[in-house]
C-alpha cells in the first residue's frame, strides 16, 4: 500500500526500464534469457572450453601395435 501512496503523491523516483528489459521480465539484471545469461557467463564458458581443449590434448592414443 505504501508504494501506491508514494506513486500517487509523486514521491516515487524509480527509473523505468528501457530497451528489451521493458518487454521481457527474464531479460533484466541477472536474467535467464539466453542473450543476457550468455553475456554474463562468457568468462566461465571460455575457461570451460580451454579446459576441455587441454584434456583432449592430454589423451594418449596408440598409433600402432608396438606402442601397446
Amino acid at each position: 500500500m505504501a508504494l501506491d501512496k508514494a506513486i500517487d503523491s509523486g514521491k516515487e523516483h524509480r527509473k523505468p526500464y528501457y530497451g528489451s528489459k521493458r518487454f521481457d521480465r527474464t531479460c533484466r539484471n541477472h536474467g535467464s534469457c539466453g542473450h543476457c545469461s550468455e553475456n554474463r557467463k562468457h568468462k566461465y564458458t571460455k575457461r570451460l572450453q580451454d579446459t576441455i581443449d587441454q584434456l583432449e590434448q592430454l589423451k594418449w592414443e596408440p598409433t600402432d601395435e608396438s606402442d601397446l
